[in-house]
């Protein structure tokens, strides 16, 4: 039986992509497609993912509270892909330059409650029927707190869809005032402890995470993590009440976009059996671009990440002082806070010869650092999946991570037993604080100078499995306790 799935978010690559939430919904949906699923999109039509979108057809035009103008779906493909894509074409709602989220000055738009609440009615209505759609969900399949309102609504419909709901990260939940829940138009019903209010606020992720018939998260450990005070953001409550529900399923990565052996960025395409001297060639060429001495044998650590705290750049920059003091050198890319980007500059302005900064978004660049790194840091203080220490196991690169979320389901520490097991892939170390960070390194390093250990976690790490594939498998298995393939 193919099931009929509706993927519902705010963003999807190639037609927008903030984070790993448009990685997410851009390549699962084709995953499962391959699978024998039929998945498909409804996002907002924004200005830019309408122009991405290429041909596009008008699919329905609907009529959504509390808007007396009707909204139009347009029809269209997710591109390179078959995954049939719906945008809501509603200009004072999405016709807006650049980022989905926040404006020119970085403060967010002032009606996305209003903007996302209209993803979810359209969502409602797709998943109610539209009889010139022709097509009506089995699962609607929603993500993250834009999405969150679907699931609520839905669970007042008598003859409704089954609902998942997929937390990305829960430090965003869409929260505005109650005066939000009474514009809205909200039904009242949903006004409760056990519903939309969260301490005198509308949550619009609890939306999801109170009423879907399953939720999930991006990696095992961040689902167990999220039910305790630590990690919970005032929901863990609420997620451990839901915990018979809830589950981690790591995210998968684009093996086609990463892949050494075919990657256009590189400056020698390389697998594992060329990976000594691919890895060389492409740590001398970086070398040279970020001007950095070309010393083969000096280790190359490398850090691609938003310069936030979430990402542990605090425990970088008070660990880099003490790392420099080793013989190495750093290359980091990477935009965010501008004291950490200020703090970074000057550093590499003291210290030109062994570490490279550069503040931007450069995506070839990204590859090339996770190619010709020796190591890669992820000090992250929270991480729900994490992408890049994935790319940095494929590309034979090892990773050097906080042991949270899904860098500890991802990354197999190099203890004296993985070792001698052949299981290790990267070096992870507990603590948030810079002195677990350099001591983590400081092991790296030592590993670094036993070639033997160091080629074998090389391999090992390229021999993991993290593709889409895989992720869609455990999405299916979890489809099936909803709607089972048979049924």
């Amino acid at each position: 039986m193919m099931r009929k799935i509706l993927f519902v978010a705010s963003e999807a690559h190639p037609l927008m992509k903030t984070g790993g939430l448009g990685d997410v919904c851009g390549s699962l949906p084709q995953a499962l497609r391959s699978l024998g699923e039929d998945a498909r999109l409804l996002m907002p039509g924004y200005r830019d993912a309408v122009a991405r979108a290429g041909a596009v057809k008008a699919g329905a035009e609907i009529v959504l509270a509390p808007f007396a103008t009707p909204v139009r779906l347009l029809e269209t493909r997710l591109p390179g892909t078959r995954v049939k894509t719906w945008l809501i074409d509603f200009p004072p709602a999405y016709d807006r330059p650049g980022n989905p989220y926040h404006n020119v000055h970085g403060a967010d738009w002032h009606d996305n409650a209003s903007r996302f609440a209209l993803l979810a009615r359209a969502a409602v209505a797709i998943a109610q029927g539209i009889p010139r759609l022709r097509w009506k969900p089995d699962i609607v399949h929603c993500h993250d707190w834009q999405a969150g309102l679907i699931p609520a609504l839905l669970s007042l419909e008598p003859a409704r869809p089954a609902t998942v709901f997929t937390i990305h990260n829960l430090a965003y939940q869409g929260l505005f005032p109650h005066d939000t829940f009474v514009a809205l138009g909200l039904p009242p019903a949903l006004w409760s402890f056990a519903g939309l209010e969260f301490h005198g606020q509308l949550s619009f992720i609890k939306g999801g995470i109170a009423y879907a018939d399953r939720v999930t998260t991006v990696s095992p450990a961040y689902a167990r993590e999220i039910q305790t005070a630590e990690f919970g953001c005032g929901l863990d409550g609420l997620l451990r009440y839901r915990a018979p529900v809830l589950r981690g399923i790591l995210n998968g990565i684009d093996t086609k976009a990463w892949n050494p052996q075919r990657d256009a960025a590189l400056a020698a395409h390389y697998g594992a059996k060329r990976l000594p001297s691919g890895k060389a060639a492409n740590k001398a060429a970086l070398q040279a671009e970020l001007g950095l001495a070309i010393a083969p044998r000096t280790p190359l650590l490398g850090m691609v990440s938003r310069q936030v705290r979430q990402k542990g750049v605090d425990l970088f920059l008070e660990a880099l002082p003490i790392l420099l003091e080793q013989p190495l050198q750093i290359a980091v890319l990477g935009t965010g806070e501008a004291r950490y980007e200020q703090a970074l500059r000057e550093l590499s302005r003291r210290n030109p010869e062994q570490l490279a900064v550069v503040i931007g978004y450069d995506e070839p660049l990204a590859h090339r650092i996770i190619a010709g790194a020796d190591l890669f840091l992820m000090p992250s203080r929270f991480e729900p999946c994490g992408l890049t220490q994935l790319y940095s196991q494929r590309y034979g690169t090892v990773p050097v991570v906080r042991r949270v979320g899904g860098l500890a389901d991802s990354v197999i520490d190099a203890n004296a037993a993985s070792i001698a097991d052949g299981s290790a892939t990267g070096v992870a170390f507990e603590h948030a604080n810079s002195a677990a960070l350099v001591q983590a390194v400081t092991r790296a390093l030592g590993l670094y100078r036993q070639r033997r250990v160091w080629q074998a976690l090389r391999r090992h790490g390229m021999q993991q499995d993290f593709s889409w594939r895989r992720s869609a498998t455990a999405y299916q298995q979890l489809y099936d306790e909803l709607i089972p393939r048979d049924g």
